[in-house]
């Protein structure tokens, strides 16, 4: 169920391979944050082709880390539906931050940052041998 994952830099998901999303700054204009996560997933596309993985997946290893609503936006409209959003976590790239400044320095730093776990299918390991 999508409230029981919790978002990775603001793109991803917790436990769901090879998927992302946008969802823009609320204070600011959301092309800015568009612009910076297709950057990362063209930078994560490319690593996982140069390196034959053709699957990556956010995995949270600190279970006891405490979420919080995805949102923290008092619309009317986003509180009768933010049950039914994914979680953020507290710290780090669980944390959704609504900062371009810290955007830039989070989503220019390593692809492989020791979160996302990349895996190749059989078929790709017997084509890559």
């Amino acid at each position: 169920m999508l409230p029981e994952k919790i978002v990775y830099k603001s793109a991803m998901l917790s436990d769901v391979p090879n998927f992302m999303f946008v969802f823009g700054y609320t204070n600011s204009s959301w092309t800015l944050k568009l612009d910076l996560v297709c950057e990362y997933a063209c930078k994560l596309i490319a690593q996982m082709d140069r390196r034959g993985y053709d699957s990556c997946v956010p995995v949270n290893a600190d279970e006891s880390m405490p979420t919080r609503p995805f949102l923290d936006f008092g619309a009317g409209y986003v509180q009768r539906a933010v049950h039914r959003f994914p979680r953020q976590g507290t710290s780090g790239p669980w944390q959704i931050r609504m900062s371009y400044a810290q955007d830039l320095q989070m989503f220019g730093g390593a692809v492989d940052d020791g979160v996302l776990v990349f895996s190749r299918s059989r078929e790709r390991v017997g084509q890559l041998a």
